[in-house]
């Protein structure tokens, strides 16, 4: 019994054991495909997760990219907007400089009518001269016949032959004398016309004042230039675009500069400024509104000024919107000299003409006064600023007369009548007139430089001198070269050069002297 109850005490604790076994192995296996399942859950979120970075990624790429494309369109948009400028500028000089050379064309294809017609004329008058000439060798042959004759003729006979001969050859002297006559008749027509005109410069004295293309404003004190630039510079953008002038704030103390081209701008900002750091607010409203009352105080003052000019000249009938338009030139100038001085100046210039001449006094004083009437608004309308004052004036009523004699006055268009002659001739004599316009020191010389070349570059000249401020050039020859009659030719085609290669003031006076040294030597 005790062998049979160990024996199976010892199977019990055998099925006990492998109970235990299975067990084991079936709670591992579940352990093992639990863990697994987590394993498999974690793998699944790890990918979602992977997915979504991985989409957010995408989206921020496609974001940016987006951005990249929209930024490189609006640079590629802006460089076209810069390009197109840049093209429409070109077209618009292009324009103008076709405008120009069809003009030059024009003036060329003029000058080369007149020269054909020159060249026509001078082969006519060849011919005419070798006709003449070919006569004059008969009538010698003739008369050398007749003195073979006369050799056999008595005194009286052979006396009276001499004596048409020197009849016939008294004719050419006479036909010389009457020549002599009619150039010395038009010599004293130029030497009355010169006479006139000396006599109204002398009877008239103008004054003329240099502006320049900067204004400088004195400041009270140094503070004054940081109240005008304002926090963050918003007082100095403000002044600059109200009134359209450059501010220059600079180191140079106790003053700014104003620079603009447009005097009459200029003006409006020196006076504007000044209002401002008078009253001390400056500020953007305060600047709005005193460039505003300023710009209508300088309108009302170039107004004035162009009621007094009419009124000084004593010329009436004057359209209200010509009035303002002349009062502009009150700050505009023309080679540093006041355009509405020299209006003024020519005004007075061509009623004193007109009346040693007999022609309407008041009318020619009317084109004076309006010949440089388009410099008020050259610089908005395209065009020569003889044909835009014409406009103008065509515009507002002004008769024909008035109207042409200010679009010849440069020659823009045919002369048709004497008021026009004399508007070009007062206008030379104002400029041209000593310190009536100023010209720099290096443009001066080299004007003197340039004459002395020209007269250097023909044959013959030995030395040559510009004097009277460029107004003479004294051209000494070589008498061995150039004879009396060469050295009239000669100092026609010197002129004539001068004429077309140099830009001058008035009228250039070329002199030729021509002298012959007879030299011995005692011993």
């Amino acid at each position: 019994m005790d062998s049979i109850e160990i024996w199976l005490s010892s199977v019990q604790g055998f099925i006990i054991n492998v109970g235990f076994v299975i067990l084991g192995f079936f709670f591992h296996a579940y352990l093992t495909r639990t863990n697994a399942v987590a394993a498999s859950h974690r793998g699944s979120v790890i990918m979602d997760e992977a997915r979504k970075k991985a989409e957010a990624i995408v989206h921020e790429g496609n974001v940016t990219a987006r951005e990249e494309v929209l930024k490189a369109r609006e640079r590629a948009e802006k460089e076209q907007e810069t390009k197109r400028q840049s093209i429409i500028a070109l077209e618009d000089r292009v324009v103008a400089r076709e405008k120009d050379i069809s003009r030059k064309l024009e003036l060329l294809e003029t000058k080369d009518r007149t020269l054909t017609e020159k060249l026509d004329k001078a082969v006519q008058l060849n011919e005419e001269l070798r006709a003449q000439q070919k006569e004059l060798k008969d009538c010698i042959e003739k008369e050398n016949r007749q003195i073979q004759e006369a050799a056999n003729l008595s005194k009286e006979d052979a006396r009276k032959l001499i004596m048409d001969q020197m009849e016939k050859e008294l004719e050419g002297e006479l036909s010389g004398l009457i020549r002599h006559q009619q150039k010395e008749i038009y010599e004293k027509s130029r030497a009355e016309a010169r006479d006139v005109i000396c006599s109204a410069i002398e009877r008239y004295a103008g004054e003329h004042v240099s502006n320049l293309t900067v204004t400088q404003v004195a400041l009270p004190s140094e503070d004054m230039k940081g109240r005008l630039i304002g926090k963050e510079g918003r007082n100095f953008r403000s002044f600059e675009m109200e009134s359209g002038v450059n501010l220059i704030i600079d180191e140079t103390p106790g003053m700014v500069q104003l620079s603009s081209f447009d005097p009459v701008r200029r003006e409006v900002a020196r006076v504007a400024l000044e209002k401002l750091m008078a009253d001390g607010r400056i500020h953007p409203a305060s600047i709005e509104e005193t460039v505003k009352k300023t710009r209508t105080e300088i309108d009302e003052i170039m107004r004035q000024a162009g009621e007094d000019a009419l009124y000084k000249l004593g010329i009436p009938g004057v359209a209200p919107e010509l009035v303002k338009i002349l009062g502009r030139l009150k700050y505009r100038t023309s080679y540093k000299q006041n355009v509405l001085d020299h209006s003024v100046e020519m005004a007075s210039l061509m009623g004193m003409m007109a009346a040693d001449l007999g022609l309407d006094v008041v009318l020619a004083k009317r084109v004076g006064i309006f010949h440089d009437l388009g410099k008020a608004v050259d610089h908005e309308v395209e065009g020569s600023h003889a044909v835009i004052g014409a406009n103008l004036l065509r515009k507002y009523g002004e008769v024909p007369l008035v109207y042409n004699a200010v679009a010849a006055h440069h020659e823009d268009v045919e002369k048709s009548s004497v008021y026009a002659v004399l508007a070009a001739a007062a206008d030379a004599m104002t400029a041209a007139r000593p310190g009536a316009r100023m010209d720099t020191t290096d443009l001066y010389f080299q004007r003197l430089d340039k004459l002395e070349k020209i007269a250097l570059s023909f044959k013959g000249v030995d030395k040559c001198y510009a004097i009277q401020a460029g107004r003479e050039l004294r051209v000494m020859v070589e008498g061995a070269k150039v004879d009396d009659a060469r050295a009239l030719i000669l100092a026609r085609e010197i002129a004539n050069r001068i004429q077309t290669e140099v830009k001058y003031p008035g009228q250039v006076k070329v002199t030729v002297i021509r002298e012959t040294r007879a030299i011995e030597y005692a011993k």
